[in-house]
C-alpha cells in the first residue's frame, strides 16, 4: 500500500499547529511512530494526545529548531525513545516581514536559523541513525513563495526557502547510494491558524477566488503528498520540488483567470 509507514519513527518540526500538525497526525495514521518537536509545548502535547486517542503512536519533544543544540537533542531523544529514525520533516518556519532595505540583523539571522540551518543540522545528526536502517526520508516545507513567487517584505523568508530548494540538490547527491532521499513540498495558499488571523471568512472567499481550484488548501493536502515521498514507494524519486496549491503558481494573471471562471459561472 502506498503511504503505509508501518515500523517507521518520524520526527516533525513545527508541528504543534498548522501544517506540521496536519503531518504528523496523517504519517501516525499511516503507522509512523511520529515525534512531535515544537517550541510550544502545550500545543505539542494537544497533537500527541490526538494521535494517541487515535490509536497512533507519538511522543513530545520540546525544542526550538533555531538551536543547534536543542535539534541535535531532540534526535537522539528520538533514537532513544523508538530506537530508530526513518524520516525527518523539517517544517517549523517564521515569516518575518519587512522592506529590504530596512530588515533587522536579528530578524535575518532568526529567519535563516529557523528556515534553512535545521535542514543541514538534522543531515547531519540523522544520517548515521537512517544508514543503520539502510536508508532514510528528507522532506521539508518549502514554500511557492520564494522559489516559483514573491511578494513584498519577505526577503529573508524567500532567500531561505530559495537555499532550502537549492540544498536538497548536493544533499540528493552525497547520500544517493545510501537510500538517503531529499525532497521539498512548496505549499500555496493552506488554511492554517495564521492565515485565519491574516484574513476573515470574506477575506479568504476572496483569495479563493483567485486560486484555479477554486478553495485554499488544508493542512493534510501537504501530509498526504509527503506521506508518498515519505513511503518505500518514493525511493527512486529525490533532489525535487513539488508544489501544492492548487494550480496557484500558474495563471500570468489571477485576475484575468478569476474573470474567465466568472464567465464560465464558476467564480
Amino acid at each position: 500500500m502506498i503511504g503505509d509507514l508501518t515500523g517507521k519513527v518520524a520526527l516533525v518540526t513545527g508541528a504543534g499547529q498548522g501544517i506540521g500538525e496536519g503531518i504528523a497526525k496523517v504519517f501516525a495514521a499511516a503507522g509512523a511512530a511520529v515525534v512531535v518537536a515544537t517550541r510550544t509545548r502545550e500545543n505539542g502535547q494537544g497533537v500527541v494526545d490526538a494521535i494517541k486517542e487515535a490509536g497512533g503512536q507519538a511522543e513530545l519533544v520540546q525544542c526550538d529548531v533555531g538551536s543547534k543544540p536543542e535539534l541535535l537533542a531532540a534526535v537522539e531523544q528520538t533514537v532513544a525513545r523508538f530506537g530508530a529514525l526513518d524520516i525527518c520533516i523539517h517544517n517549523a518556519a517564521v515569516f518575518p516581514m519587512y522592506p529590504a532595505e530596512e530588515f533587522p540583523e536579528d530578524e535575518l539571522d532568526q529567519a535563516i536559523a529557523v528556515n534553512f540551518k535545521p535542514c543541514l543540522w538534522l543531515t547531519q545528526a540523522a544520517v548515521p541513525h537512517m544508514r543503520k536502517r539502510g536508508g532514510g526520508r528528507f522532506i521539508f516545507t518549502s514554500s511557492v513563495t520564494g522559489p516559483r513567487v514573491s511578494m513584498p517584505l519577505t526577503s529573508a523568508y524567500v532567500a531561505a526557502k530559495g537555499a532550502m530548494n537549492s540544498y536538497i540538490k548536493t544533499a540528493a547527491l552525497e547520500h544517493a547510494r545510501e537510500n538517503i532521499t531529499f525532497n521539498c513540498v512548496e505549499p500555496g495558499f493552506i488554511l492554517t491558524q495564521a492565515m485565519s488571523i491574516l484574513a476573515d471568512e470574506e477575506g479568504l472567499k476572496e483569495m479563493a477566488s483567485y486560486i484555479p481550484k477554486g478553495e485554499i488548501g488544508k493542512p493534510e493536502d501537504i501530509a498526504y503528498c509527503m506521506l508518498y515521498l515519505a513511503s518505500d514507494q518514493a525511493s527512486y524519486v529525490t533532489a525535487q520540488t513539488i508544489a501544492v496549491d492548487g494550480g496557484s503558481c500558474i495563471p500570468e494573471s489571477p485576475v484575468q483567470l478569476r474573470e474567465f471562471y466568472e464567465e464560465k459561472g464558476q467564480a
